[in-house]
This record gives structure tokens, C-alpha cells and sequence, in this order.
């Protein structure tokens, strides 16, 4: 097997996320296959830029040097990675060890350009960052509570990481609104990967440019928008139509849901969000390929969601009502998004 070296790009903004932060660079340091370098991009935050150059003094720490934002802060980290594949972690986030072993497992295929792991939520009442630290650094593993055959499930070097309480009325088909994994995904060849556990050949932004500074998040604005890498994706398949892009469910990290995004205003303002952000990537690359997975999602998993949701209640789990109702209204805020978005697209022209 020809060794693969993994570039980590992790983005910071704010000082609320320093223990956050800190975990995901120690979630890193102690994967099974070694990283070839840590970067971290921080965005337009000089005083958060010299804590941490201070605090990670193994780290590359760099200053965004493009606009404010996800995707400028992504760019940065990119331009400055030398790894033939470059990954990208949440910095709310902390990466099971195997987690670039599984993604340098998948680019042993010549063809394939892209992979995305999966993402598991840590709902309220999951262990802290702060928690999750002190355990990496007593020298256990974190292991996943389901099928995980390392460490072995009662090996005294593992920790099984709580995930909290999901919310009885949040359906699994929109846990992308809180940055997981969500019902609906296969393994294998996907349109594309999300964004907070992802990873790419360092040519593949050769080939097709960067992250879209006019598609994503900004912690300028106060919208949860998104899809940046939705977008790229898309556009790097349509530069480089014989490449693969893939899910690999082995990939696993865990990305934490404060209090707040667990609560459904939230919820309802990101799906609309969500709907903007879809009419701008709809207007970047087209409409067949900007919306071909969302009509899958919304005319074949969603129906059977909203079923399985009555069903349940039916049978006396009267949380099911809550995500048969919440299934729908997501699905309309998001239409609503999608609409004002692309009428204000026309507008703009």
C-alpha cells in the first residue's frame, strides 16, 4: 500500500472554542496514521492567531489571509499544505484515531479525488471538550458506541464517547443542520462531501480552484448559511468528470451541537438558510447538478421519514409525531430559502 500523506486543515475563529480547538488538534496528533502536518487558519482574529501559535507550538498556525469566513480561512490552510491530500476537521470536532488511516485506505484508488467521513453529533449531555482532552491525553482512544473494532470494546485504553440527548422531535433525515451525518446517506460514490469532515487531493484545487468566498459561513453574519463545499464539489466533478468522490462511513469523527442549535428556532433558520444557500450554488453550477441530490432526498427519504414518524407515534412513541412534523416544516423552510433565493438571483442579474 503506497503511503499517503494527510495535510489537516482545522479553522478557528472565536475564543469560546479554546478548549474546543485544542481537542481537535490533540484528536489529531493521536491517529494511528500520523498526520503530516496540523495547520490552523484562523480568521481575521489576531489575538486568538498569538495564543495559539503560543498554546500549539507543533502546530502550523496561520492568519486567513482572504475574506472573512469559512471558506477563506479553508483557502488559506490549503495554499499553505504540502500533504498529497489535504483534510479538513471542524474545530468543534475530534477525530476518531483511524480516521486518516480510513481515508488513506480509500485513496489507494487512483480515480478517487475526495472523501468524506462520517460525523457523529454530540447533543447536549455528551462529555465537554475540556472532558474529551483530559481523556486523549491519559493515553485512551476514543471509540464509537456502535460497531468499532478498535480499540476493542473492553480494552482499558478505550473510551466510549457519549453522544448526548438528541432531541426527541429532531428526525434523522436533517441532522445535516447540525453538521452530522444524516439518513438518507449510502456508502460509496457521493456528488459530494460534507464539508467538516472531508478530504481532497492537494490537485484537485489546482483543478478546480478554491473554496467560493460568496457561498458559506461568516461569522460576520449572523445566518447559519452553508454548502461551500457543496459547491466545490460539484465543480470539481464537473472539471474532472472521471474522478470518484466518496463516503466512507469508516472515517468517523465527532462534531459537538451546542444547546442552542438543538432547539428548534434554530433549526428552522438553518434549513432557510439552507434554501439560500442551495439558490446561490443552483446559480454557481446549474440547476440539474446544483439540486440533483436534494430532489432524491426530498421525493424519496423525507416520505419515508414522515411515514416512519407516524408509525412510531402510532405505536405509542409520541416523539415520532414531533419528527414527522419537523421532517415537513424542514422541508418547507427550506423550498421558502430556496425560492427568495433564487428570486433574488434573478434580481441580481
Amino acid at each position: 500500500m503506497t503511503a499517503t500523506a494527510i495535510s489537516v486543515v482545522i479553522c478557528a475563529f472565536t475564543d469560546r472554542r479554546w478548549d474546543d480547538v485544542h481537542a481537535a488538534v490533540e484528536s489529531v496528533r493521536r491517529q494511528t496514521l500520523a498526520p503530516h502536518e496540523i495547520i490552523l487558519s484562523v480568521d481575521h482574529n489576531p489575538q486568538l492567531h498569538a495564543r495559539l501559535k503560543e498554546s500549539l507550538p507543533d502546530v502550523l498556525v496561520v492568519e486567513n489571509a482572504e475574506a472573512r469566513g469559512l471558506s477563506g480561512g479553508k483557502n488559506t490552510g490549503v495554499a499553505r499544505a504540502s500533504g498529497d491530500v489535504v483534510a479538513f476537521l471542524d474545530d468543534d470536532a475530534v477525530a476518531a484515531p483511524r480516521w486518516l488511516a480510513s481515508f488513506a485506505a480509500a485513496y489507494q484508488d487512483k480515480r478517487v479525488i475526495g472523501v468524506g467521513g462520517r460525523t457523529l453529533s454530540l447533543w447536549p449531555g455528551s462529555p465537554s471538550s475540556a472532558e474529551l482532552l483530559a481523556v486523549m491525553r491519559e493515553g485512551r482512544l476514543l471509540r464509537n458506541q456502535g460497531v468499532d473494532p478498535h480499540p476493542r470494546p473492553g480494552s482499558a485504553e478505550a473510551f466510549t464517547v457519549p453522544t448526548g440527548r438528541r432531541p426527541r422531535w429532531f428526525p434523522e433525515e436533517f441532522e445535516w443542520t447540525v453538521g452530522g451525518t444524516y439518513r438518507g446517506m449510502a456508502p460509496g460514490p457521493v456528488r459530494n462531501v460534507l464539508g467538516g469532515n472531508a478530504s481532497f487531493r492537494r490537485e484537485a484545487f489546482a483543478a478546480a480552484g478554491g473554496f467560493s468566498g460568496d457561498i458559506g459561513r461568516t461569522h460576520a453574519i449572523d445566518r447559519p448559511l452553508g454548502c461551500e463545499e457543496t459547491e466545490f464539489c460539484i465543480r470539481l466533478g464537473q472539471r474532472m468528470p472521471e474522478t470518484v468522490q466518496l463516503f466512507e462511513p469508516a472515517a468517523v469523527i465527532w462534531h459537538r451541537v451546542p444547546a442552542e442549535r438543538a432547539r428548534f428556532a434554530y433549526y428552522r433558520e438553518r434549513c432557510y438558510a439552507e434554501g439560500l444557500s442551495k439558490a446561490l450554488v443552483a446559480r454557481s453550477v446549474g440547476t440539474e447538478d446544483g439540486l440533483s441530490n436534494e430532489r432524491a432526498h426530498a421525493f424519496r427519504t423525507l416520505p419515508k421519514g414522515v411515514l416512519r414518524g407516524l408509525g412510531e407515534a402510532f405505536r405509542g412513541d409520541a416523539g415520532g409525531l414531533g419528527r414527522a412534523s419537523a421532517i415537513t416544516a424542514g422541508l418547507g423552510y427550506t423550498a421558502a430559502g430556496y425560492l427568495v433565493g433564487r428570486r433574488a438571483s434573478r434580481k441580481g442579474r
